[in-house]
């Protein structure tokens, strides 16, 4: 999951190298922590949110496979 994301994230951004994904697990849900450039902030998140609610929509679909629970937060 935690890889899923980086590279969704690093093909939206104008800084790919500064992207960063950290999970913290929990006995059902796994956290996953999204941390991009300030100025790529925008276009993680996108307009109204399209796009970090695309990016969250592919995550529980790849995790409801796997019979897991995974959140994503992104960190300004």
């Amino acid at each position: 999951m935690k890889e899923l994301i980086k590279y969704i994230a690093k093909a939206l951004v104008d800084y790919p190298e500064q992207v960063e994904v950290a999970e913290v697990e929990g006995n059902q849900t796994s956290v996953l922590e999204l941390k991009v450039a300030k100025d790529d902030l925008g276009k993680v998140i996108g307009k109204q949110g399209r796009t970090a609610r695309a990016m969250r929509t592919i995550l529980s679909a790849a995790s409801a496979k796997i019979k897991k629970r995974t959140v994503l937060e992104i960190i300004e």
